[in-house]
Formats: structure tokens, sequence, C-alpha cells
């Protein structure tokens, strides 16, 4: 899995989910983007694929898609609607591009990379918002102060969850 944390000024979400795609297939690789401001550390997106391809292998997946399969289980959501809220949008968002498969992933990265959509690449998992983390994963204060668990283990834990709540 390679990560390539940027931002993104996305003029045609459509046209650039379909570049994603073709770099993707040329590459014979899965490519996915988030807000970066919905994932909690680079962990949480390696678990997010182990548990799609887990899904996929034994035909429990929702989503046709690997890449879909993988932003459901990365954003702990079941539903398709809910879990693109994790995805980009139209507009400059802080991003993190994944780029899995075993095809050639370095490749698919420099492709991405010279999209007019990225920006700059910027450390956008360095820092976070435990607010918006917290909000989006329904993490409440309480649950916080009830254990020693960081907050990337607890988001961890929402992922690991939606395999129990099938």
């Amino acid at each position: 899995m390679e990560l390539l944390e940027c931002t993104l000024a996305v003029d045609d979400l459509d046209a650039f989910v379909a570049a994603l795609g073709e770099i993707g297939d040329r590459h014979d690789v899965t490519i996915q983007a988030f807000d970066a401001r919905y994932v909690a550390d680079q962990r949480h997106l390696e678990r997010a694929v182990e548990l799609a391809d887990r899904a996929i292998e034994r035909g429990e997946n929702v989503a046709r898609d690997r890449a879909v399969e993988i932003l459901l289980y990365a954003a702990g959501r079941r539903q398709i609607d809910r879990a693109l809220a994790m995805g980009v949008d139209e507009g400059e968002t802080p991003a993190v591009v994944l780029v899995d498969g075993d095809g050639d992933e370095r490749a698919a990265l420099e492709a991405i990379e010279v999209l007019s959509a990225v920006r700059s690449r910027t450390a956008t998992l360095a820092s976070r918002d435990d607010e918006t983390l917290c909000d989006f994963f329904g993490i409440p204060d309480a649950e916080r102060a009830a254990t020693d668990a960081g907050l990337a283990a607890l988001v961890r834990e929402r992922v690991a969850l939606l395999e129990v709540e099938k």
C-alpha cells in the first residue's frame, strides 16, 4: 500500500474519479481518495484494506468495486452514500490517496502526482482534528475518558466493528 498525502483542488469530481480509475486500471491497482480530515492515521487505512479484502474473499462485500469496499470499511459504514462523506469532493481538500494492489503501485502514484487536481504534496495526516473524527465516527467524550486508548485506536475499533455488525 502506498499513500499520497496532498492537497487536492478538484474542479470536476466525476472526471477526477474517472482519471483515478484509468490510472488504477493501467497499473493494475486500486485507488481511493479520502478527505484527510476523516483519516485517523495510516494504520486506519491499512486496517480498512485488510477487512475489505477479507470481505471480498468471503463473498461478503457490499460494493462491487474494491475501492468502494475499502471506503466503506474506512468510514465504518455499510451504506455507500454515508461512506462517501469520507471521500473527496469538488473544491480544495486536504487528502490522502491510497494506492494498493498487485500491480505497479509506485508508477500509479507517480501518475496521480501529475494530475492537475494535485496542488501540492502536504503531510495531511500529521495534524488531525480530533473533534471532526469524533463527530464522524460517533466517539463521545465519555468513551474517550473511559479508556487509555488513543483516538486513532478508537477509530480503528469502529472500522473493525463494521465486520461484527454485519
